[in-house]
């Protein structure tokens, strides 16, 4: 089971409005401060939509996101930490030794009584393995080799309006593994509190192309080669 919990703790003030003024500067002789005041809510919600509608993005790049994130395993945080447009300041195993030790059993081995069994053992095993190593003098940065990557940790990440809409058309993709797919479900609602458009348009890149590019679909929209087979 997994526990993720995501709480977006700092924000870019007026993150959409922020968005349409950098987008209006490039055609306006207008200053970003003068937009800012004078863009309605009604225009700033048309010029995201045009924005979007014409994959004109970099004015979403304007507006910055942080979340603390805890509860993943470390499965999964070395999945997140691959999207490079972004910052991240994880819990280091090298400095907080683990006494305790929380983990992540995946509902695929739930499922399977003998298994869970024999995973639960394993993972406490190896953390009783590495307090050995602890009280025997062995630095935590060098104990926490033997930790299995089920191990839970926590971070904060940072990302801007543009890197949300790319890295949501990946990990909530019903084919992309299910921890990281509920990361950013979390992801998406915390940012439609505070951005609805944008938070509408953290979705699969399926709905936007109207089809999979993937080799095998989920069911959703069909894959390319299927596309061109109906026409």
């Amino acid at each position: 089971m997994s526990m993720v919990y995501v709480a977006l703790i700092s924000y870019t003030p007026d993150p959409e409005r922020t968005i349409a003024a950098a987008a209006r500067v490039s055609t306006s002789p207008a200053r970003a401060s003068q937009l800012m005041q004078k863009l309605s809510p009604q225009a700033v919600d048309r010029l995201l939509s045009r924005l979007i509608s014409s994959g004109h993005l970099s004015p979403f790049e304007h507006a910055s996101f942080t979340f603390a994130i805890e509860g993943i395993s470390r499965v999964t945080s070395h999945q997140l930490v691959r999207h490079r447009m972004a910052s991240y300041t994880q819990q280091s195993q090298r400095y907080v030794p683990l006494k305790e030790f929380s983990y992540i059993t995946p509902a695929t081995i739930s499922a399977k009584r003998e298994m869970e069994a024999k995973y639960h053992q394993g993972v406490r095993a190896a953390h009783h393995l590495y307090l050995e190593m602890l009280d025997a003098g062995i630095p935590a940065e060098d104990a926490r080799y033997v930790l299995p990557q089920a191990g839970e940790t926590g971070l904060v990440m940072t990302m801007n309006g543009r890197e949300l809409i790319h890295v949501c058309s990946l990990r909530l993709c019903l084919r992309a593994q299910w921890e990281i797919v509920e990361l950013f479900e979390k992801v998406k609602a915390e940012v439609e509190k505070v951005a609805p458009h944008l938070g509408a348009e953290l979705k699969p890149k399926c709905y936007r192309l109207g089809y999979c590019d993937e080799a095998e679909s989920c069911g959703i929209f069909p894959i390319a080669v299927e596309m061109g087979e109906r026409r």
